[in-house]
């Protein structure tokens, strides 16, 4: 098979004005090489590929994640959504390098010598939390100490207590929140707050942080996994590749 009659996959695009092959690992099962398919400056990072739908498995997408690991230590890099084939290389060169390079210029120029640095909060304990909600908050004590005294007491008094509670410890989670993300405010270009999972999750937060405050970013998470030291767990990573800030989607 020609390699124009192929598919490609798309792992990413980077400034690039050379062709070159690239030691990784491919998608699929051929055992096909990474390179780069280079047009006026800009470069897709590809391999080739039957023209496939690829199922979002653990296996696939780490190896997407890491070729777009690999080559943004090298490269300014943009990523390319997972799952995106090309029947040929000339629609890559043609329709995705070609006519939108004035955008990928832009972007590759806005990611210049930034990173992508991810940091989740989780509390350990939240039982202590809600007694603390109920001692200081007189109402929802005073409504729990009456259900309690009633073993129960009337539905709707109950549901008025369950609510009670979630907003106030919403309230909670919000401002402990704030004062965990407050000490990173300087520190970054971008910030997204993806969703939490389960009441223990604090933050799960997402930063575009440029390369010269990378350390700076880091001192700050250590500051703040000590003061919160035996209550809270932080999970810190990066550099990592900036998925959060930005996705190249292909539509042929």
């Amino acid at each position: 098979m020609a390699l124009e009659e192929q598919g490609q996959y798309i792992y990413a695009i980077i400034k690039t004005d050379r062709e070159t092959d690239l030691d990784l690992t491919a998608i699929g099962d051929e055992n096909n090489k990474v390179y780069t398919v280079v047009q006026d400056g800009i470069g897709a990072v590809v391999s080739n590929s039957s023209v496939t739908q690829y199922p979002v498995t653990r296996a696939n997408t780490m190896v997407h994640q890491k070729v777009m690991e690999t080559v943004m230590k090298d490269y300014p890099m943009l990523p390319v959504r997972f799952g995106t084939v090309s029947e040929g290389l000339g629609p890559i060169r043609e329709k995705l390098l070609a006519e939108r390079g004035p955008e990928l210029i832009d972007t590759l120029a806005y990611m210049h010598n930034k990173v992508e640095l991810g940091l989740k909060a989780i509390w350990k304990d939240i039982k202590p939390v809600f007694d603390e909600i109920a001692v200081k908050n007189k109402d929802i004590g005073r409504l729990r100490d009456q259900l309690m005294k009633r073993r129960g007491g009337a539905q709707r008094d109950q549901v008025r207590l369950g609510e009670m509670v979630k907003n106030a410890f919403e309230a909670w989670k919000e401002e402990k929140e704030q004062s965990i993300l407050d000490p990173f405010e300087t520190l970054w270009v971008e910030k997204k707050l993806n969703n939490h999972f389960g009441d223990q999750m604090l933050t799960n937060a997402a930063f575009l942080v440029e390369k010269e405050k990378e350390k700076a970013f880091d001192v700050a998470v250590e500051k703040v996994a000590e003061q919160h030291a035996g209550k809270m767990t932080l999970k810190y990573v990066g550099p990592i590749p900036p998925c959060n800030f930005v996705e190249i989607v292909v539509k042929w």
